[in-house]
Parts: structure tokens; C-alpha cells; sequence
């Protein structure tokens, strides 16, 4: 499918750089779907790109480039004429193939990868070649996006927690810097670091840290810090719960500046830049770890945007985490209902009791309520308007009632909620950690 400019649809674009994935997992229940069928053999018919390769170690050298040229960034989504959050046909279909991505990948390798606290090179290799990394960065620059949409990134991170939240923050996490790099860098910035993201033989890896490790932390109100010396920034601070940070190759980190919260890039090997590892509670298959940053010197170039899109950043970064607490509660949801058929218990299904029905449709309530609020919210960015107040509104409903939901569903239960036979108890520690977490992702 093609737009009024000739250019390939996002969709084509994204089935191109899936191509590998969809050939090796060719019983895909999508791939009966006759619309998603023919999309692909056009792909193949105009020829394919070759898929991703992961890549986690650390050390990879962006070669520096120079431009005066403008930066490149994706067009405005196209307005609707009317309010409408159903998504589009092109929208549709890609949620369909990261529906199946999570079915039949992730949710099977969740359990293990919370336990190893590592995702499946296997996983990474063939979620990398669907482009995810990609999502947010323009075509004309190696990506796969014609326009920025939050609504895709919410949709697909949605679906992909629903599979494990934990591996889609972990396979996610490089697109966030990709997308930072795409929508608030300049021209050299650009140029310099997003080939690395692009490449498709050895995509580089990211993360965009922005959490430190004090209680009630505002991301408005930055311990670390970056002060002026001639042409460089020396930083010092400490950022916690970064996912992959220790395969990272390149780091997006907010930090004061000239008394503002400022993002800014650091390549991994830069002198006084330490690593260390910080498990938590939840989302332990992104290998949170933790970052030092001891009179760590960069050029004052590498500061990447203004205030204005620091702010940005984190509010889309709240964004994404309340849909990730969609896709997980709806796991949640799923499971639950079942279960409550499936269990008897004196006679009759567990669902028949009152306290147990009305339990599982609060959690269907507050699941449609958060889903609602998340996707009007990504339709306003999206729309280019003010969507402060309605981002607000998904991060007390996803801290409020992510929560409660994964709570519920272990008191439901029972014994089973408690063990690590059932996925319930990973869901829980989980969903904690939506309401609390800044950066790592980005929509």
C-alpha cells in the first residue's frame, strides 16, 4: 500500500524488515489473514531487507560527522476530520504482528528471562528484524517511520506487554534512543549516531536514562548535574534502573544544565562512565542496571534537544509505561477469566461467586478506563495538541490501579497466585512498576 507521494506505507516498510521473522514463523495465526498476506508478498515482490542481528556488547565507535543541513524529522500524523481513536488499517496490522510476536515468543520465554534476568539472544535477534528499534526514526534517515506516531508506539508496546513487559522494555529500550535521537537531534547528531541504530547487520544498542535512585524522584529536579568547561560538559550523578545499560552502546542521560534539565548523549568507553547492576523487583528480564557518572567529560555538542523536549521526553516516556501497563493487565484479564471458569470449587466454578465476578470486572473496568485515557492521550500527541493534563491522568490511573489489578488477580488465585508455576505473580511485580519508573521507553 502505497500513499499519494508513491512512498511505501509504514506497514510495507515494517513487513519489509520483518520479512525474515514472518518466513521463519510462517504458521503465524496472522499470516491468515489474507489483507496481511498479500501486503507481504507485495513486500517480497519489491524485495526484501535483510533482518536484524542483536548485538550486546558494548564499545561500538559512531564516527563523528559534521552538517549544516536542517535535521530530518517525520512528518506531522495526518489529522482526522472527526475524533476517532479506532485504529487505522496500517495501525491494525502492525498490532496484529506484534500480537504474535508476544504469543508465540514472548510469552512462552517470560518466566525464564524474569528468572535470568536476560532475554533469549534468539528473541532479540528475530524481534529485531520487525524494525522495532526503528519505529521512530524517519525514513530518510534508515528507519521505517513516514510520520511519528504515538498511537503505533502505544499500540505496539502494548501488545508486546501483553506478551512480558519485562523482555518488551528490554527489546524496546534501543528505540527510545533511536526515536530521542530522531525527534530532538540536529543534523550532525543525526548523521553521527543513527547509522548504528539502522545498521542492519549489527544494530547498535541504547538507553535513555533518566531515573536516579532518591525517594519521590522529579525528573524536573536532577541531582546529577553538568557543568560548563570551555567547549565540554563535565557530568556527574548517578542514574538507576536503566534497562540493559551494561550492553548499552550509546546513553541518552537528563542531567542540570545552566540549571535546566537537559538530555545528553554519552558513548559507552567514555572515561569515568562506570556500569553496575541494579536488579528490582519487577521488569527484570531488561537487566536494569545502574550508572556512574564520575567527571565524565563530552562535548557541549552532545546535548541533545532544549528543555522544552526534555520535558517532552518524559512525559512520552510516562506515556509508554502506562501502556505497557495496558498490555499487562490485559494479560492479566485474559488469565483471570479463565481461570475463574476452569477453578470448582464446592461444585461449581469460582466464577459463580459473587465477590470473585464483581473482583474480575473491576479489573476489566480499570483496565478500559486506563486503555481509553492512554490512547486519547497518544491521539493528542499525535494531533500536535496539548496532551499534558490527559498523560497526567494514564500515570495516576496505571500507579493507582496497575497495582491493584496485578494484586487481585494473585488473591484469585489463591495458592497458585504465589508460585512461579502461573505467570500471576511476575504480572504483579510487574504492573508495580509502571506508576514509579521514568525513561527506558519512549513513544
Amino acid at each position: 500500500m502505497s500513499d499519494l507521494t508513491g512512498k511505501p506505507s509504514l506497514l510495507d516498510r515494517g513487513q519489509a524488515l520483518g520479512l525474515r521473522f514472518i518466513t521463519k514463523a510462517g504458521g503465524l495465526e496472522a499470516m491468515k489473514n489474507p489483507k496481511l498476506r498479500g501486503r507481504v508478498e507485495k513486500a517480497l515482490y519489491r524485495g526484501a531487507k535483510e533482518g536484524f542481528r542483536a548485538q550486546t556488547a558494548a564499545g561500538r565507535q559512531f564516527a563523528k560527522k559534521s552538517s549544516s543541513d536542517s535535521p530530518t524529522r517525520t512528518s506531522p500524523t495526518k489529522p482526522r476530520r472527526e475524533f476517532d481513536l479506532t485504529p487505522t488499517e496500517d495501525q491494525e496490522m502492525i498490532r496484529g504482528v506484534a500480537r504474535e510476536l508476544a504469543q508465540e515468543l514472548l510469552r512462552p520465554a517470560g518466566a525464564q528471562a524474569d528468572t535470568d534476568r536476560q532475554i533469549p539472544d534468539e528473541i532479540r535477534a528475530q524481534a529485531g528484524e520487525l524494525g522495532l528499534a526503528t519505529l521512530g526514526v524517519p525514513s530518510d534517515l534508515g528507519g521505517i517511520a513516514d510520520e511519528r506516531s504515538a498511537v503505533t508506539g502505544v499500540l505496539v508496546l502494548e501488545e508486546l506487554a501483553r506478551g512480558d513487559m519485562g523482555i518488551a522494555v528490554g527489546l524496546l529500550a534501543s528505540g527510545a534512543v533511536a526515536t530521542a535521537i530522531a525527534s530532538y537531534g540536529d543534523a550532525t547528531q543525526q548523521q553521527t549516531y543513527l547509522p548504528g541504530f539502522t545498521d542492519e547487520n549489527a544494530p547498535a544498542t541504547g538507553v535513555l536514562a533518566l531515573m536516579e535512585p532518591q525517594p519521590l524522584f522529579d525528573p524536573f529536579r536532577l541531582q546529577t548535574t553538568a557543568r560548563s568547561e570551555g567547549e565540554d560538559l563535565v557530568l556527574n550523578g548517578i542514574k538507576a534502573l536503566a534497562p540493559g545499560a551494561d550492553s548499552a552502546d550509546l546513553f541518552v542521560v537528563s542531567a542540570m544544565v545552566d540549571d535546566e534539565p537537559r538530555l545528553v548523549i554519552v558513548e559507552a568507553g567514555t572515561q569515568g562512565l562506570e556500569v553496575e547492576p541494579d536488579p528490582a523487583m519487577g521488569v527484570r528480564a531488561a537487566r536494569t542496571g545502574r550508572i556512574h557518572l564520575i567527571d565524565v567529560r563530552v562535548p557541549r555538542a552532545n546535548l541533545l534537544g532544549t528543555a522544552e523536549d526534555h520535558r517532552d521526553a518524559v512525559r512520552r516516556g510516562r506515556l509508554a509505561w502506562a501502556a505497557a501497563a495496558v498490555g499487562t493487565a490485559q494479560a492479566v484479564l485474559d488469565h483471570v477469566t479463565q481461570y475463574t471458569v476452569e477453578r470448582k470449587a464446592f461444585g461449581e466454578p469460582i466464577g459463580y461467586r459473587q465477590a470473585v465476578a464483581f473482583t474480575v470486572a473491576d479489573i476489566g473496568i480499570e483496565l478500559a478506563a486506563l486503555r481509553l485515557v492512554v490512547w486519547r492521550a497518544a491521539s493528542l500527541l499525535d494531533a500536535d495538541r496539548d496532551a499534558s493534563a490527559q498523560i497526567a491522568h494514564a500515570r495516576q490511573l496505571a500507579a493507582k490501579h496497575g497495582a491493584v489489578i496485578g494484586s487481585n488477580a494473585v488473591q484469585l488465585l489463591g495458592g497458585h497466585g504465589f508460585v512461579k508455576e502461573f505467570d500471576n505473580e511476575r504480572w504483579y511485580r510487574d504492573l508495580r512498576a509502571t506508576g514509579m519508573l521514568e525513561g527506558g521507553l519512549l513513544v
